[in-house]
C-alpha cells in the first residue's frame, strides 16, 4: 500500500513533491506561477489544512505549502529534535533551494514563530504577512504553560504517542462550530499519526510551547523587523488559545494591517471559513502588489 493510500485526493488534488531537509524527507506542493505564497501549518495539521487556500490562491500566484518533519506526507523519524527553530530552519533550506523571492508567508500556529523567524532573519526577501490565529512570545504565566508542563511528563506523553491526543479530540475542540469538521476530513488528521512511533513531533511541539520559551522571546525581542511589512490578520475569535487577546497584541506591532474577525470560528479558520479567507488574502495581495508597483515607478 501507497504511503499516501490514506489520503483522499478528491480533497486534496496537488502532486506531491519532496526534499531532503534535516531530519529526512520533507513533502511539499508547489502549485501554479506568478509571486510565492508559502505557506505553514502548526500541530497537528499538515499542508491539507490549506487545500482550499492553495487551489484558490494559486490561479494567479505560485503557492507552496510544505509539512514539517513529523506531519502530514513527511517523514517522521523517531529521533529527531522536532523543536520549531529546527522547523524554522528547514522552512530557510526550502525557500534558498526552490530559489523563492519576495515571498508572501502565510502562517498558523506553530507556523506563527516558524514562519515568522524568517521574516525576521531576511525580512528584504519577505513582501507581505498573513497571519491566522498564532503567537511569537513567552506563553510562560498563561494556561498554555499549565497544559506544555502536563503534556511533557508522562501522562501526556501517553496521551499523545498512545491515544493520538492531539489530532483526535483537541483539534474539534479548538473548533468555534464543530460541524465544520466532517468525519472525512477530521480523519484526514487523524490518520497521518497511524501508530505511536510516528506521533514523537505533535508531542515533542506540545512540550516546547513552554521549552522554546527562550526562542520565541529572542524573535519577540526583534518584532521590529517585521513591523513595516504589510500584514493581514485573519483572526478565529472563539479560539480557545490565541484569540482576542492575541489579535491585540499584533495590531500593536504592524504598522500596516488589515484585520478581518471571524466570529464564530475557532482556532481554524481555514476549515471553519475557507473560502472567505481566500477571498480576503487574494484581495490583500492585490493591493500590496499595487503599492509595491507604484512605489517602484516613483
Amino acid at each position: 500500500m501507497r504511503d499516501d493510500a490514506w489520503v483522499d485526493r478528491r480533497l486534496y488534488p496537488f502532486q506531491s513533491r519532496f526534499m531532503d531537509v534535516d531530519g529526512g524527507r520533507m513533502h511539499y506542493v508547489d502549485e501554479g506561477s506568478g509571486a510565492p505564497i508559502v505557506m505553514l501549518h502548526g500541530t497537528p495539521t499538515w499542508s491539507f489544512l490549506y487545500r482550499h487556500l492553495i487551489t484558490a490562491l494559486a490561479r494567479d500566484h505560485r503557492v507552496i505549502a510544505p509539512d514539517h518533519i513529523g506531519f502530514g506526507l513527511s517523514e517522521k523519524p523517531g529521533e529527531w529534535s522536532y523543536r520549531p527553530a529546527d522547523h524554522a530552519r528547514n522552512l530557510a533550506t526550502l525557500i534558498d533551494r526552490l530559489g523563492l523571492t519576495d515571498v508572501t508567508l502565510v502562517v498558523h500556529d506553530f507556523g506563527g514563530p516558524i514562519g515568522l523567524s524568517y521574516a525576521i532573519e531576511r525580512p528584504e526577501n519577505v513582501h507581505a504577512l498573513v497571519l491566522f490565529n498564532t503567537w511569537m512570545w513567552s506563553l510562560a504565566g498563561t494556561t498554555a504553560e499549565k497544559a506544555s508542563r502536563f503534556m511533557a511528563g508522562p501522562i501526556g506523553r501517553f496521551l499523545y504517542r498512545r491515544l493520538n491526543l492531539s489530532p483526535r479530540l483537541l483539534v474539534k475542540a479548538a473548533f468555534g462550530d464543530k460541524r465544520k469538521l466532517t468525519p472525512s476530513v477530521h480523519r484526514h488528521y487523524v490518520d497521518a499519526f497511524p501508530s505511536a512511533a510516528v506521533r514523537q513531533g505533535p508531542w515533542v511541539l506540545a512540550r516546547e510551547l513552554i521549552g522554546s520559551t527562550d526562542w520565541y522571546e529572542s524573535l519577540w525581542q526583534r518584532r521590529e523587523r517585521i513591523a513595516e511589512k504589510p500584514a493581514l490578520l485573519l483572526w478565529g475569535m472563539k479560539d480557545p488559545t490565541f484569540g482576542p487577546d492575541a489579535l491585540v497584541r499584533w495590531q500593536e506591532v504592524f504598522r500596516d494591517a488589515r484585520v478581518i474577525e471571524f466570529a464564530d470560528a475557532g482556532h481554524f479558520v481555514q476549515e471553519e471559513a475557507p473560502h472567505e479567507a481566500a477571498r480576503a488574502i487574494a484581495e490583500f495581495l492585490a493591493r500590496t502588489d499595487r503599492t509595491t508597483l507604484s512605489a517602484a515607478r516613483t
